[in-house]
C-alpha cells in the first residue's frame, strides 16, 4: 500500500479540468491548514471534488452552466473520483494587474479571484498548474467527517493501485497553455 493524496477543489473546477478547459488553480490554503503557506505534499494527487463554499456567483459564463449546488455529503456517501493531476509548476500570483493577466486561464469571475487573493494578505499565493488525467473507469471513495472542512489536502494511506487513465490534452497542447500562463504571470497587465 502506498500514501495517495488527494487536492479538494470545487466539483466545478474539477470538471474544468477534466474537460482540459482549465489547467490553472489558485490557491492560499485552507483556514484548517496547518501552516499559514500553501504546501504541496506531492507532485502526483487525486482530484477530490467539493461543494462546500463553491458559489455560482463566482464562477464566470459559460462555466456556471455546469454548476450544480450540493450539500456536504454525508459520511458514507459515495465521492466519485474521475482523475488525477500531476502538479508541474507552483508560481507566485503577485503584482498589480494579475487578475487582469489571469482572466483568460480560468473559471472564476474577476470580483471573486480578487477577493481571494487580497484574503490573509500576508499569505501568498500561488498558481498550480495541472497536467490532469482522466480514468478510464472512475472510482468512488466513501465519504468521511475528516474530508470535510476547508483544507486543500486530503490523504489516504489504503490505496494498492490507481485505475488507468489517459492525459486530457497531448504534451505540446499543455506545454502551450503553460507557456501562455507563464508568460501572463511574468509581465502582469497594469489596472
Amino acid at each position: 500500500m502506498s500514501r495517495q493524496w488527494a487536492l479538494k477543489e470545487w466539483a466545478i473546477a474539477i470538471d474544468a479540468l477534466l474537460s482540459g478547459d482549465l489547467i490553472l488553480l489558485i490557491r492560499k490554503g485552507g483556514i484548517r491548514e496547518s501552516r499559514p503557506v500553501f504546501e504541496v505534499p506531492s507532485d502526483r494527487a487525486l482530484l477530490f471534488p467539493t461543494y462546500e463554499h463553491q458559489a455560482i456567483a463566482a464562477i464566470r459564463p459559460p462555466f456556471q452552466a455546469g454548476f450544480t449546488a450540493r450539500s456536504v455529503p454525508a459520511t458514507g456517501e459515495e465521492i466519485p473520483l474521475q482523475g488525477w493531476a500531476e502538479m508541474t509548476h507552483q508560481v507566485p500570483l503577485q503584482g498589480d494587474g494579475i487578475v487582469q493577466s489571469l482572466h483568460p486561464f480560468h473559471i472564476w469571475t474577476d470580483a471573486w479571484l480578487t477577493e481571494r487573493l487580497a484574503w490573509k494578505p500576508e499569505r501568498p499565493a500561488y498558481g498550480l498548474l495541472l497536467r490532469v488525467h482522466r480514468f478510464t473507469h472512475p472510482f468512488g471513495m466513501a465519504y468521511q467527517k475528516r474530508y470535510g472542512g476547508c483544507r486543500s489536502w486530503i490523504v489516504w494511506d489504503d490505496l494498492d493501485s490507481l485505475p488507468e487513465s489517459e492525459p486530457v490534452l497531448s504534451e505540446a497542447d499543455y506545454e502551450e497553455r503553460v507557456a501562455q500562463i507563464q508568460q501572463a504571470i511574468a509581465a502582469p497587465v497594469s489596472s
